[in-house]
């Protein structure tokens, strides 16, 4: 097919620079043509004045002999003018098209794939399959990832020993196993932060314990989802369908098995549904657009950022001080209630956080930061969310600690 249309489009070029070309003589007249039918019109002037009586016929023949040399003469230039002409425009044309043909085919060589058969839907699908089937094991892909060189001072090296020492100790200490998790993990220990992380899976088997349980994997496994790493993504999701790290890597895991039909509606739900503050927001924003071209759906649109709207802005603006607080007032209370109401995503619980808090409502910011909190107990980047926005607002109300402790990567 692509042939097909490539020969189409060279024989569509050709015809449009050759055809100009063939009426090109009848459009411009050669000089010696024109000299021609002079000498002819002069041949006939003899002939008309022998006729009358001006001239003798000696004369008319010594007339006719040297305007009929003229004619001759005429009449090889005007051939030989036509022939240049034509040859000329064939010569053009030719080269032309020469050129068309060399330049198409240096930029197929270049961004195109010679030699390559058609693909179509279903075998880019079982190719994708493939690669799906093909992946390394997680012991595979630590195997052949480098550890991450991470530089670390001597006191805190010291302290990791010292909280290797008391976990084995105390090896069901949820505390103490998250926290040398998070430690093995910054120091690029990445297996031993998986090992970690698998025993406080086995004592509590949240689904934040298990997002972070997956994400520690992909990062030892140098990036991939590994089928290990597949299965603790699906007990997380099994656990809370809406954890959004596991929903993120899930999206990851489609992306690198060449499925963004399949990665585009896990992302666009990611982002839509917020924390507005996600760490893989900007990731998303900037990987959409493309992924929803490959996913067939060229006109989507990133929703808007999180803000009050331009009306709004324009109304408070024309407002005094009392009206503006008025105005104010009615947001926050419309905002309590529909999440009151209706519920919402963290970042909406956090805005009211922070509002709540301006306006020196401190005991209702309170009260409002204790039931995000039981609301989004399960949530570990939920809760990060709404303990800094807390933190912001300066309420040094104690935050649970929660069991897990999620630290998003990128792909």
């Amino acid at each position: 097919m692509f042939w097909i249309v490539g020969t189409a489009m060279i024989v569509a070029t050709a015809a449009a620079i050759i055809l100009p070309l063939r009426r090109a003589p009848a459009q411009a007249e050669p000089a010696a043509a024109y000299d021609l039918r002079v000498y002819r019109d002069q041949l006939s002037e003899v002939d008309r004045d022998l006729d009358r009586g001006i001239l003798n016929a000696e004369d008319a023949e010594r007339l006719r002999r040297e305007i009929g040399r003229k004619v001759l003469d005429a009449d090889r230039r005007a051939s030989a003018g036509r022939s240049h002409s034509g040859a000329a425009g064939r010569v053009f044309a030719g080269g032309a098209i020469v050129l068309l043909l060399a330049v198409g085919v240096m930029l197929y060589l270049r961004q195109g794939v010679p030699g390559a058969p058609d693909l179509p839907l279903q075998a880019r699908f079982d190719a994708a399959e493939q690669v799906y089937r093909d992946r390394p094991s997680q012991a595979q892909a630590e195997g052949l990832t480098p550890a991450p060189r991470v530089e670390a001072d001597d006191d805190y090296l010291n302290l990791v020993a010292q909280l290797r020492e008391r976990v084995a100790e105390r090896p069901e200490d949820p505390q103490g196993l998250t926290l040398l998790a998070e430690s093995e993990a910054n120091l690029g220990n990445l297996p031993a932060a998986r090992a970690a992380q698998e025993r406080l899976v086995a004592l509590r088997p949240t689904a934040g314990n298990l997002a972070q349980l997956a994400t520690v994997m992909v990062d030892a496994a140098g990036g991939i989802v590994t089928p290990e790493a597949e299965t603790v993504l699906a007990r997380t999701l099994a656990a809370d369908p809406r954890q959004p790290q596991a929903r993120y890597l899930q999206g990851v895991l489609m992306v690198q098995n060449g499925r963004p039909d399949r990665a585009f509606p896990i992302w666009r739900d990611l982002l839509e549904a917020g924390p507005d503050d996600a760490p893989w927001n900007d990731f998303l924003r900037a990987t959409l657009p493309e992924l929803a071209w490959l996913a067939g759906q060229p006109d989507y649109e990133l929703p808007a950022l999180p803000g009050p709207s331009a009306d709004d802005i324009a109304a408070a603006a024309d407002l005094d001080e009392d009206q503006r607080a008025q105005m104010i007032d009615g947001m926050v209370e419309g905002l309590r209630a529909r999440l009151a109401a209706e519920g919402g995503s963290p970042a909406e619980w956090a805005r009211l956080i922070g509002a709540l808090a301006v306006q020196g409502r401190d005991d209702d910011a309170r009260a409002i930061l204790s039931e995000a909190r039981e609301i989004f107990s399960d949530s570990a980047s939920a809760l990060d969310s709404i303990n800094a926005a807390a933190e912001r607002a300066g309420l040094n109300a104690p935050a649970p600690a929660p069991d897990m402790k999620e630290t998003p990567n990128g792909p």
